[in-house]
């Protein structure tokens, strides 16, 4: 993991998030193209977003473990309206935004958007994948449909 870049270069290249103590490794994880999501060194347990203790057991024992960002959409919904971001464009129709069950553990969920998918298959259960776009210059995890998946 990129270590070696500081805080505060690391608040630049994510200038629309807000990075903490217990974020930023996660975001410099993105910096790589990792999904990471913290899971328990105590329970196992996998939780996201970052916290500093274990919501399970609540140790303080946690480390970023990367996922395959494999799952199935939780939930969907269409913005028509929002804060602007770079390639967000709310004249040209809605936004999807789904909040995703990931495959490694049950109840662990990610949210982001979903590219190349007609609106209409942007539902409950569809089966989807991670892949990388830039934003603001940087890697961000977006959603795509599973090949061969409906």
């Amino acid at each position: 993991m990129p270590e070696t870049i500081d805080d505060a270069t690391l608040v630049e290249r994510f200038p629309w998030a807000q990075i903490d103590h217990d974020s930023k490794r996660h975001f410099r994880g993105w910096l790589e193209e990792k999904l990471l999501i913290n899971r328990c060194d105590d329970c196992g347990q996998m939780h996201h977003p970052p916290k500093p203790v274990c919501p399970k057991c609540w140790s303080q024992s946690l480390r970023p473990t990367e996922v395959s960002g494999r799952g199935t959409i939780f939930m969907a919904m269409l913005l028509r309206q929002g804060p602007p971001a770079e390639g967000v464009d709310y004249a040209m129709g809605p936004h999807p935004v789904v909040t995703v069950d990931l495959e490694e553990q049950e109840g662990v969920r990610f949210t982001s958007t979903v590219i190349d998918c007609p609106l209409e298959e942007i539902v409950p259960g569809l089966e989807v994948e991670t892949v990388w776009i830039q934003r603001s210059g940087s890697p961000f995890p977006v959603f795509r449909k599973r090949e061969g998946r409906s």
